[in-house]
């Protein structure tokens, strides 16, 4: 795939070019990302014969915890490496250019949020901070950067300096942007409660990591507008296997850039979506993860609406999954 394709993933602006663009990755990857070749011709599925984005076989998520997924002829730049959970299995995404990775959450956020030269951006992240391998963590580096605010940074476990930075940016009525896992930030919102101003923005990844008892996502913000005297909790959604994140204003609707896009299918057949409305498990097709799968079935379940924004409701209990045993053994 040369140069120019690439580049011109990230101008996308209209349903049909996204439409034609995701079938070109498709045929590309069916050919080029030997894993999912593998498992369309396990599918029996063939790619000549697919011509609509609805026809694309999906590659369930947890490949990424069995095998290589990555373009023929490709070596990873960096691998990612989930969390997971104590006795569980990492995903690891194999990314062939952390460059494209940079220029698919740059270009996201500031879709979304513009300049992060305006914010401040205090990340409290701390079980991710711990590891060296984590997307989440590199694409924070990499926004503090680009921010520059001398006080934006991590923020592994000093709540009361984080409180303090906070109290200051109540007073001086900087943009800020404070990002941070569940656990960290009901800790934060226990310890120190603090009213903040409209120009600081709460936004959590998800995630209690066992540290704490989990939570729904409705329960979670409540506490955290309580504790923060805020009107609402953004949310972002990303993942180990994506280079792309989707946004929640706080409204619980997730909304994703143009070359990103979220799809329900049946819970009792993975291989049929479900039209706008209805609740099923998540479909994500991403366009920048061009070098190793862009269309990927989660573990989450969700519901898209009508204008493409979507919902997530909850995650399949990992027997759900299925069709994923078709290269497992």
């Amino acid at each position: 795939m040369d140069q120019a394709f690439v580049e011109d993933i990230f101008k996308i602006s209209d349903h049909r070019t996204f439409r034609a663009t995701a079938l070109e990755v498709f045929h590309y990857q069916a050919k080029h990302t030997p894993v999912y070749r593998d498992y369309l011709a396990a599918l029996g599925a063939d790619p000549s014969r697919i011509k609509e984005p609805e026809e694309i076989p999906f590659l369930p998520i947890e490949f990424f915890k069995s095998h290589t997924v990555i373009g023929e002829g490709k070596n990873a730049e960096v691998i990612f490496e989930s969390s997971g959970t104590t006795g569980t299995t990492p995903s690891r995404h194999h990314v062939a250019d952390t460059g494209l990775y940079r220029e698919s959450f740059t270009r996201g956020f500031r879709k979304f949020y513009g300049d992060p030269g305006q914010y401040c951006i205090l990340a409290l992240l701390p079980s991710y901070l711990e590891r060296k391998d984590s997307s989440l963590v590199h694409m924070m580096e990499y926004l503090i950067g680009q921010s520059g605010h001398p006080e934006s940074g991590f923020y592994l476990d000093d709540l009361e300096e984080l409180a303090s930075i906070l109290k200051k940016r109540n007073e001086d009525r900087q943009p800020t942007l404070l990002v941070g896992v569940s656990f960290a930030l009901l800790d934060l919102a226990e310890r120190y409660p603090l009213p903040l101003g409209s120009h600081i923005t709460v936004m959590e990844t998800g995630g209690m990591k066992g540290r704490r008892k989990e939570m729904i996502r409705g329960e979670l913000h409540a506490a955290l507008k309580e504790a923060f005297g805020v009107s609402g909790i953004h949310s972002e959604y990303g993942m180990t296997e994506l280079l792309s994140q989707a946004y929640s204003g706080g409204e619980g609707r997730f909304r994703s850039p143009p070359w990103m896009k979220v799809l329900v299918r049946d819970p009792n057949d993975p291989l049929s979506l479900l039209s706008s409305g209805q609740s099923g498990g998540i479909n994500i097709i991403d366009l920048a993860n061009i070098y190793s799968c862009s269309f990927i079935a989660t573990g989450d379940l969700g519901k898209v609406y009508d204008d493409g924004s979507f919902e997530v409701l909850g995650r399949y209990d990992h027997s759900d999954i299925r069709g994923c045993n078709l290269l497992i053994s």
